[in-house]
């Protein structure tokens, strides 16, 4: 197959370019053209109250002069630990503005794992949730911090520390800021950290240029086709911020298009059927989990969830069935999509105007080439069409590289290419097919989880002599953890004892379900642990 072909071409819609068209100077100039053209318009809805698009751009800049006032500097890291709200935008665009970095920190981190991200970006300011301002103190000493800002949404304040201010106390209201250069390919906008097959968490650098290229796409892909666009349309923002997909596709190309974001904090099945049945929104992009959730309940016919124009899922694998019984009960297409945090994070996609193929991620977005490839003693080839390989791609949204990782950037960018590890195949038409991921990784609710990392924590208790982690089949999560222990000589322990040694040293998400002590962990002639025997005998064991 000659793959400069590209056959999904032949798919796309009259209206949508091959190539990407970047009309912004940086992301902050994506807010300042859209607030210019959108005014006073709603931008961003948050329980009942709504900021327009001149007072997020108004308040973005006078969060920048605040911090330029107390030495924010080109370059400088700005860690970002909120739940989705206007702040978060403000917060973003704040950074964007004075050319800072802005480092995406989990809420549901615990301490350790904060300590982690703030060590490793060296990150200087954040903007911090009032719930978890109690969590930040304890590992501040031990990291670069010297200035929180605390975003609270009502009800008592916490006592803060001196130095640490509450989000209104910290504005000031000017926005007396000098011109940073930026320049869009080479600086770094956003850190988002990520795990490595290794388990070491590496923060994903990307530029100015790779999210607005992004945005670019992914709106153009979704949008340039469509006949009728409400006058003022609105799109539900419920996939977190903190994490690139919720970010881009969602957040930052919500901007770009001139809607109202209706931001909701966290998932709640209710809460979201009760705001699409109230607001009639154009939009709704999810996570599988969010599906299954949506599909076991049982108003969800009731809701006119079918009168959104464009459903949406990614972050995860989509069960064909459930695919199946999600458009039967709302009658209409449910989209899926394919993306990496290398990716900012969209590379392949079924927009509205594409003949949908169930089981399939769609097809490339304007600008990305794909490829399936083998390596082979001669180097790295073409595999013919419908055979596994793994995916590569090329294209503006590539990330620029690790932070301070040169060494595993080079193992991921060849020539221009992000090899993603991910197994897949392509058919005649140009439609991509995820078959597998990385052998080790697990993605539980739409969250990557890395076996090291939770086999690490366990080596720590005192009782725990091996550990093997593996991710095996959830109906509703996708996957869900186990892990398999060996203990030392004399020790006693129950898997429930573990089980909470572990909820003390990682997020939710990461905590395995599920843990087995067995007497020995199977091992190579060379004795190197071998996750792999215990993967397949625990899916023959769910088959």
């Amino acid at each position: 197959m000659d793959y400069q072909k590209k056959p999904w071409l032949k798919f796309y819609d009259s209206r949508i370019s091959e190539e990407v068209s970047n009309e912004y100077d940086s992301l902050f100039d994506l807010l300042k053209q859209a607030a210019n053209i959108h005014n006073e318009k709603p931008a961003l809805t948050f329980f009942g109250k709504s900021w327009s698009y001149k007072e997020t751009r108004m308040i973005s800049e006078w969060l920048a002069a605040s911090l330029y006032r107390i030495g924010f500097k080109k370059g400088d890291r700005m860690a970002i630990m909120l739940p989705n709200c206007p702040h978060y935008i403000f917060s973003l665009f704040a950074t964007f503005r004075l050319g800072g970095i802005a480092v995406q920190v989990n809420p549901m981190y615990v301490e350790r794992e904060i300590e982690y991200v703030l060590n490793d970006s060296e990150a200087e300011y954040m903007v911090i949730f009032e719930a978890l301002y109690p969590r930040v103190k304890q590992v501040q000493s031990r990291t670069s911090l010297k200035k929180l800002i605390v975003v609270g949404f009502g009800g008592k304040k916490v006592e803060l520390a001196e130095g640490d201010l509450y989000f209104e106390d910290f504005l000031t209201h000017d926005n007396v800021i000098p011109e940073i250069p930026i320049d869009i390919k080479e600086d770094v906008a956003i850190l988002q950290y990520t795990g490595g097959t290794t388990g070491v968490s590496k923060g994903v650098m990307l530029t100015h240029h790779n999210l607005l290229a992004n945005i670019i796409q992914v709106c153009d892909f979704t949008y340039n086709a469509v006949d009728e666009k409400p006058e003022n349309f609105k799109i539900v923002s419920v996939l977190p911020m903190f994490h690139v997909y919720g970010l881009s596709c969602n957040a930052l190309s919500g901007i770009r298009i001139g809607c109202n974001q209706l931001i909701l904090p966290r998932f709640d099945v209710n809460e979201v059927l009760e705001l699409i049945k109230r607001e009639k929104p154009f939009q709704l992009t999810a996570v599988p989990t969010m599906i299954f959730a949506l599909n076991s309940h049982p108003d969800l016919e009731e809701s006119n969830i079918g009168d959104i124009y464009y459903l949406s899922s990614g972050g995860a694998p989509l069960p064909v069935e459930q695919v199946k019984s999600f458009e039967k009960r709302v009658g209409k297409r449910l989209a899926d999509g394919y993306g990496l945090s290398e990716t900012a994070p969209s590379a392949i996609s079924t927009p509205p105007f594409l003949p949908r193929k169930l089981g399939s991620v769609g097809i490339p977005i304007p600008g990305t080439e794909a490829r399936i490839v083998t390596e082979t003693a001669a180097g790295y080839v073409d595999v013919p069409v419908g055979e596994a390989g793994e995916l590569i791609l090329r294209g503006p949204q590539v990330m620029k590289g690790y932070w301070k990782r040169p060494g595993d950037t080079e193992m991921v960018l060849k020539d221009g290419w992000l090899f993603t590890g991910d197994i897949a195949k392509m058919d005649e038409d140009g439609y991509f097919y995820i078959l597998d991921r990385k052998k080790d990784l697990i993605i539980a609710s739409g969250y990557n989880v890395y076996p090291r990392e939770i086999e690490e924590v366990l080596y720590q208790h005192e009782g725990v002599e091996e550990a093997i982690v593996v991710g095996i089949p959830d109906s509703y999560r996708g996957e869900t953890v186990k892990a398999f222990v060996k203990l030392k000589a004399g020790i006693t322990i129950t898997p429930d004892k573990l089980i909470a040694f572990a909820k003390i040293n990682l997020a939710p998400y990461k905590v395995p379900k599920d843990i087995e002590i067995l007497d020995e962990l199977p091992k190579s002639s060379v004795g190197k642990l071998l996750r792999r025997m215990l993967r397949k005998e625990e899916e023959i064991v769910q088959a």
